[in-house]
């Protein structure tokens, strides 16, 4: 019979539904029956695209003998880390703290109220020589907890007192030396001929290289956009972007971006948006506006759900395969292209398929003979369509379909942004269409942010503060792409709700859960930008942003605590604080405030002619702010830009010569 994860909401917790293990979900029932039997927790923390939690998933869990072990020594709790980001920060931090590294599945043994006395990841179903099977494991931790208890329960009271007192206190306010210190560390740690950042496995890093294009778009440096350039590049023709569909895997495990991890995950996506759209606009290159428009295509066309939402992630494996659904051989695109022997030839070699193949005896479609040629001639694309028409009658990777508030806030404020500077209304409509979903799915009677959907079941868990920041963010980005200034009183009302539930008072910043959630063993407090912006980076890019386009001094305010928390560390850990520089760097040069007042689409579009990482643009519908005092448009009054800085402007002009030029920088 499936156990208790049947009647949950996350896709992965329902995948365990049908094992023998008896799981529970995170929650009071699991701790009351770990103190009634006096039992350890075994808490399995990992999601529905992660390959080794699969893996283990097939070796362990589903293992009648290995489920019967479980259920005789612990109370076995399975969490979804994208649903419940908050009990993975604490085992996280925990297993990074006894083991030197972290990773998913994640492997929790824990006293009846959640303190943790054993950490790990991944563990083979056998012991093998260097590393102890997960079933040897599970005895040897009943045996310790039913002879040496007491010194577990002393290392489960040091390990979370450890984790009180890992946060940050505030210091000094970061300088413009920041910036350049990081871009220093990262042409540093950059590869030269592949791109990335250190040795593999390789991540896309989106947030580090959007910090190159950004001091390339500021300070002219030829070096930073060189080596931006270089990565994207290179990440587009390996095998870790889908030529025939659009989008990108995880990551590399080669250091050529070859061979991915086949996961793809919607933050993914959201997040690469950015720097290929930014590198357009420094360059006019039209391959990178070509990875744009084809993961958006990716995004619209398999992950986007009824009513306008995006679901989480596809699986790395089909029919028990890793990457088997991306894979092809030459015969399989002669077969195809049957009707056109000289394209199925043309076919493969553009995506250099050959009959050795470059993964298990097939190919990982690449561009890696030809980096930098994307842009493909006509018989090319009619060929992809046909594949892509071929590929789509394959089995499917399994879908997460949740709904999560925070992943779907950053593809809207990536959509907005780039319908905006392409010129492509429908992206900005269909940003508009998620955001009316989050709003009309994810917030409670009460009108408080949850955090998950799922479509038979509805939302479920209150927000946490990075889903708030990334509303603030999202809604501020719809206001500068539509004109509209219901998106700004969105983004206030988010905004209040993010700083009256999740600030720090004492040392400034945001903690992951509100003042009154759930209380964990210790109260995390999201610092570092990993695959996706902390709470913190998050909140104060879009804190900053907001202030400047209100010129509410409670969001400047809170924006410059969280700068004097982490932006210290900025500089010299690039790689973990890409987005909080993009703070630093709004902090340190300052925000330039356009306002066009008035119907004057040819200064609107002299505003977005460019990529302007440092501005914030008003227009449209007047909001309550500084720049609009004085500046509503009137029948009688011409249209007219204003560029201001600190709320101070430069004359009014009609121009847009002029415009660009008080524009320019500098």
């Amino acid at each position: 019979m499936p156990n208790r994860l049947a009647a949950e909401t996350s896709p992965y917790l329902r995948q365990h539904a049908d094992n023998p293990v008896d799981w529970y979900p995170w929650g009071e029932e699991a701790f009351a029956a770990a103190r009634e039997r006096d039992r350890p927790l075994l808490v399995s923390i990992g999601y529905s695209a992660c390959h080794w939690c699969h893996v283990m998933a097939h070796e362990s869990f589903e293992d009648p003998a290995t489920a019967a072990v479980m259920n005789d020594l612990f109370v076995n709790v399975k969490v979804d880390r994208e649903e419940r980001p908050d009990v993975d920060a604490v085992y996280m931090e925990a297993t990074q703290a006894m083991t030197g590294s972290g990773g998913w599945p994640m492997t929790v043994f824990a006293t009846p109220d959640g303190r943790p006395f054993f950490c790990g990841t991944y563990f083979p179903p056998r012991s093998v020589p260097g590393r102890r099977g997960f079933t040897d494991l599970c005895r040897a931790v009943d045996q310790a907890w039913r002879e040496q208890r007491d010194d577990l329960l002393e290392q489960a009271s040091h390990v979370t007192e450890a984790l009180g007192s890992t946060h940050a206190t505030a210091g000094e306010a970061p300088d413009a030396g920041v910036v350049t210190n990081a871009v220093e560390n990262l042409l540093a740690l950059h590869d030269p001929e592949w791109g990335g950042f250190g040795s593999a496995p390789k991540f896309p890093q989106a947030m580090a290289i959007d910090v190159l294009l950004r001091h390339h778009a500021g300070a002219g440096s030829a070096a930073a956009l060189h080596a931006a350039v270089t990565t994207l590049d290179a990440m587009a023709a390996g095998g870790i972007y889908d030529h025939l569909g659009g989008g990108f895997s995880r990551y590399s495990v080669d250091p050529v971006w070859l061979v991915p991890h086949f996961e793809k995950m919607l933050y993914d996506q959201a997040l690469l948006l950015r720097p290929y759209l930014h590198a357009w606009q420094l360059t006019g290159e039209a391959r990178h506006l070509q990875v744009v428009e084809e993961t958006v295509g990716y995004l619209q066309r398999d992950l986007r759900r009824p009513g306008g939402a995006y679901a989480s992630a596809e699986d790395a494996d089909s029919e028990g395969e890793e990457g088997r659904f991306y894979l092809w051989t030459p015969a399989q695109i002669s077969e195809v292209l049957a009707d056109d022997p000289d394209l199925a030839a043309a076919a493969i070699g553009w995506w250099n398929v050959t009959e050795a193949g470059n993964f298990e005896a097939r190919t990982i479609l690449n561009r890696m003979h030809h980096r930098g040629d994307l842009v493909r001639p006509e018989h090319i694309e009619a060929a992809r369509r046909q594949l892509l028409d071929a590929r789509a009658r394959r089995v499917r990777p399994g879908l997460d379909d949740k709904v999560l508030t925070e992943w779907n806030a950053l593809l809207v404020a990536s959509l907005a942004e780039a319908g905006a500077a392409a010129d492509r209304p429908e992206w900005i409509e269909a940003a508009v269409t998620t955001a009316t979903f989050l709003l009309g799915h994810l917030r409670d009677e009460q009108g408080r942010w949850l955090r998950s959907w799922q479509a038979d079941s509805g939302a479920r868990h209150l927000a946490f503060a990075a889903d708030h920041a990334a509303l603030v963010d999202a809604f501020t980005r719809l206001a500068e792409a539509t004109g509209e200034a219901r998106w700004i009183a969105e983004a206030r009302a988010t905004a209040d709700a993010l700083l009256d539930r999740f600030e720090d008072p004492a040392d400034g910043g945001v903690f992951t859960t509100a003042h009154d959630g759930e209380q964990l063993i210790t109260r995390p407090k999201d610092l570092q930008d990993n695959p996706i912006p902390s709470a913190n980076s998050a909140a104060a890019v879009a804190l900053l942003r907001l202030g400047a386009l209100t010129g509410a001094g409670r969001y400047t305010t809170a924006a410059a605590r969280i700068l004097a928390l982490t932006g210290r560390f900025a500089g010299q850990y690039p790689t973990g604080f890409g987005h909080l520089l993009a703070a630093v760097d709004l902090d340190t040069t300052g925000i330039t405030e356009v306002v066009v007042a008035g119907a004057a689409p040819e200064l609107l579009a002299t505003v977005r002619a460019a990529w302007r990482p440092g501005a914030v643009v008003a227009w449209g519908e007047p909001f309550a702010s500084p720049l609009w005092e004085g500046r509503e448009p009137t029948p009688d009054a011409p249209a007219r830009a204003y560029v201001c800085r600190d709320f101070t402007c430069d004359l009014p002009t009609a121009d847009p010569a002029q415009l660009a030029a008080q524009l320019a920088p500098g």
